[in-house]
């Protein structure tokens, strides 16, 4: 579905979320979560099931109450948590997702994977689906100074190491609230959620997603439909 008029701005980088938009979930981040807080509350994961997308450390930083040290200890076993469950192989692309990347990079776009992951977590994710080259730039929150989603930070820095000749030349696809308020203060023309992650069509759209698609596999054809 498309919420607004498409323009006619050729993309020149394509800014992806990981887990829940091209990466399979399956419940492992809550699972994670549910590890490094053995002692959450129902209002602490309902906390979490709105704030996908976000820097991690910021979500245990509210749920500590702004406690450092605890919300550090948490992140730090969330991290470990997360990377246990990849390494027992529960980390899977999501259908089509592979040939989207690289059908992106075959037709000029510069292709960015993203996350609210630590740096280590990340890596770990992409060694184990082979995934070490498939993108030009891969970002977490690190990278860009710190600031995870929904700050703009990650898709602007990806901006200027693309080289993009205006942030009307980008796109941004992700699965949650915060991957589309993040595209949108950064200034994407095309700002997609899809429906195969933690957000559905309604909350995506109320954070105001440019197109929903049923998943990323519909990205190519989206951006050639809207170039013309």
């Amino acid at each position: 579905m498309n919420r607004t008029a498409a323009t006619r701005t050729p993309v020149e980088l394509v800014v992806l979320d990981m887990a829940g938009t091209t990466v399979a979930d399956d419940g492992l981040v809550e699972r994670a979560f549910a590890a490094a807080l053995p002692e959450h509350t129902a209002e602490a994961a309902e906390h979490v099931r709105a704030t996908m997308g976000e820097s991690k450390i910021s979500v245990f930083r509210h749920l500590t109450g702004g406690d450092e040290e605890r919300a550090q200890e948490a992140n730090r076993a969330f991290e470990g948590a997360y990377a246990r469950l990849v390494d027992q192989g529960l980390c899977a692309p999501l259908p089509g997702a592979e040939d989207t990347l690289r059908r992106l990079r075959a037709e000029g776009r510069t292709t960015a994977l993203t996350t609210g992951f630590a740096r280590d977590t990340q890596d770990r994710i992409l060694r184990a689906l082979g995934w070490e080259d498939i993108a030009d730039l891969t970002l977490c929150p690190a990278d860009a100074g710190g600031r995870g989603r929904p700050h703009p930070d990650m898709v602007l820095t990806a901006a200027l190491r693309a080289g993009v000749g205006s942030v009307a030349a980008v796109a941004v696809v992700g699965d949650t609230a915060s991957d589309i308020r993040s595209g949108l203060r950064a200034g994407a023309s095309v700002v997609a959620g899809v429906r195969t992650g933690a957000h559905d069509a309604d909350t995506l759209l109320d954070a105001g997603a440019t197109h929903v698609l049923d998943g990323v596999a519909d990205l190519p054809a989206l951006l050639a439909d809207r170039e013309g």
